[in-house]
């Protein structure tokens, strides 16, 4: 669809023969845009309620700040995960809103403050060692339009830490539940509160922590029902999966 069919299509709508929600069902289907070195999918927050994210790692600092150029053109904010302070520099010249989450490497353009969740999202850590990955799944869910609190260093070496904060747990309406070690926090949360938790194991542990993979095994044999999980070190995957049960 080209631009002169989409004023076309807008113009339809205005004289009322077409319906605006027929016009939204066209232009979420409308092609990419092809920079070659990659496709920008402008219209993925039409499809799925948020905007393509910018996985940082593999890519030169020239394409994220030509794709961060492209994206800018919208009004949806724009995230990128997994950078440094020096593309931020980069990114900053292009996007004066820009923002560096230094504790999860996340780069955030908010273009709009609107919250489109339904509820709070609580992002809870074991320990300060998995505080890296819970805030990269804060900063997703709050990039997504949604409100979100951080519970952090209240793992099951001191459970007293985690009671002292029930009213927050049940106010919650979608838990995120970050840990390294053994895993066993998701499990705790779990048979606390009658929302979905989103477990996320970290590669923090010792020798036979396998990098997570202990973590892993451990919430995926969670014996609370209401404990899903997502793979290790994904904060970006808890928190997107987050803000789309927040707004449903």
């Amino acid at each position: 669809m080209t631009e002169t069919e989409i004023q076309k299509l807008l113009e339809a709508v205005r004289r009322g023969k077409v319906t605006p929600a027929a016009a939204l069902e066209r232009l979420r289907w409308l092609p990419f845009e092809d920079l070659g070195f990659a496709k920008i999918d402008h219209h993925r927050s039409l499809r799925q309620g948020y905007a393509e994210v910018i996985y940082a790692p593999g890519k030169s600092p020239e394409q994220v700040v030509s794709i961060v150029r492209r994206m800018a053109r919208n009004k949806h904010n724009v995230l990128i995960t997994r950078a440094d302070r020096k593309l931020y520099n980069r990114v900053k010249r292009v996007a004066r809103t820009a923002r560096f989450h230094e504790l999860s490497g996340a780069i955030s353009i908010r273009r709009s403050q609107e919250i489109t969740g339904k509820g709070l999202i609580l992002v809870v850590s074991a320990g300060t060692a998995d505080i890296p990955v819970a805030e990269e799944a804060l900063v997703t869910a709050e990039v997504m339009g949604n409100r979100v609190e951080a519970l952090y260093d209240v793992g099951v070496a001191g459970l007293h830490r985690l009671m002292r904060h029930r009213d927050k747990l049940e106010e919650a309406r979608v838990i995120v539940c970050v840990a390294g070690m053994e895993g066993a926090l998701p499990s705790v949360v779990g048979g606390l509160v009658r929302v979905p938790v989103i477990a996320v194991p970290t590669s923090v542990g010792y020798g036979a922590s396998l990098q997570g993979l202990a973590a892993l095994l451990g919430m995926l044999n969670s014996c609370a029902s209401n404990v899903a999980v997502v793979n290790i070190d994904n904060g970006f995957g808890a928190g997107c999966l987050a803000s789309v049960i927040n707004r449903l």
